[in-house]
């Protein structure tokens, strides 16, 4: 069976903004993000509470770009790292608009993109945003240790971006267009290890990508970018040898959002980063607007996910994980062969 969608009248991005920190700031990706927040606070008195206003940030910025007010969104798909998305349901409560909370872990931004794809297509909304974010303190406080622990961190560990992403489909098609999707299947290899998240999602990744290449007919070639998020270093090596062992080589395609945030040699980020804000922050802010001129033409964007809880963890529980993969498209020239 065919899991991948594709779009008879593919709808299209109308806005994106990125908002960061300055870890943020401070690496390769920094000059593309719509605003930067020295305090990981956002002049708040809590870490939570700053993410919140990171999000809210986003969309506000996401909405000036596009000359575009609350009343003009249908709805919003949104989420985040903390417990029961307390960072999207306190970011945007007071925005009046529709709104559906998902929760995809760092895999959140292509899946309400997904969401709010579908919708347009569908006619369900004339525009329907998606956003979500992560903070550096709030996840770790969630799920390892309160900063003030000092706990040390593995080799395989990864950063917790403080960024927060924002983007607004519309039924108006117009470039970047979303082409369509390929839902993730959760993918359990049996990695227990909280802190190797980037070898635990790999298997995801390369599942949700395999599956979209066998039921387009398109391949590796045929894109600029096979974008993942965020797999890191760890992850990213996996994903191509997982790749190659079923005849695929990705390798000169393939590009991480978690090793595209940050600079290895000077900020000490282990294996890369990771957070729902990390692939937010580079789709929302680098790639789409390189779309829409056309310095890039297709990317396939396939976020990643660790479905995990401290709860599990802590009771030794595996981390299930899962990708979902988005097409994106300057024009409408290639075709899927399937």
């Amino acid at each position: 069976m065919k899991r991948t969608h594709i779009f008879d009248r593919p709808p299209g991005v109308i806005s994106s903004a990125a908002v960061g920190g300055k870890m943020e700031a401070d690496g390769p990706m920094g000059k593309y993000f719509d605003k930067i927040n020295e305090d990981p606070y956002l002049s708040t008195d809590s870490f939570e509470k700053g993410e919140s206003k990171l999000q809210k940030e986003a969309l506000l910025h996401m909405m000036k770009k596009a000359s575009i007010t609350e009343q003009d969104i249908d709805i919003i798909f949104g989420g985040d790292l903390l417990n029961q998305c307390a960072g999207t349901t306190y970011g945007i409560r007071e925005l009046g608009i529709p709104f559906m909370g998902v929760y995809g872990a760092c895999s959140t931004m292509s899946e309400s993109l997904t969401l709010a794809a579908a919708f347009t297509a569908a006619g369900y909304a004339g525009r329907a945003a998606a956003v979500t974010s992560s903070h550096f303190c709030s996840a770790e406080r969630q799920y390892r240790y309160p900063l003030n622990y000092g706990g040390q961190r593995p080799p395989t560990s990864q950063w917790t971006a403080t960024a927060g992403g924002a983007l607004c489909v519309s039924a108006e098609s117009k470039a970047p267009y979303v082409r369509g999707f390929t839902p993730g299947m959760i993918v359990d290899p049996g990695i227990t290890d909280a802190n190797n998240m980037g070898a635990a999602m790999a298997p995801a990744a390369w599942e949700t990508i395999h599956s979209f290449l066998t039921d387009t007919g398109l391949s590796p070639k045929d894109f600029d970018m096979i974008l993942t998020g965020d797999l890191g270093k760890v992850g990213s090596r996996l994903l191509c040898e997982l790749a190659e062992r079923d005849g695929t080589d990705i390798r000169d395609v393939h590009r991480d959002c978690g090793t595209m945030l940050y600079d290895f040699d000077t900020q000490d980020v282990h294996a890369g980063g990771s957070g729902c804000g990390c692939s937010a922050g580079v789709l929302c802010g680098y790639i789409l607007p390189r779309i829409r001129t056309g310095e890039l033409n297709n990317i396939l964007f396939a976020a990643t996910g660790a479905l995990m809880s401290p709860t599990t963890n802590q009771q030794g529980e595996s981390i299930p994980s899962i990708s979902h993969a988005v097409w994106l498209s300057h024009d409408l020239k290639t075709q899927p062969c399937n």
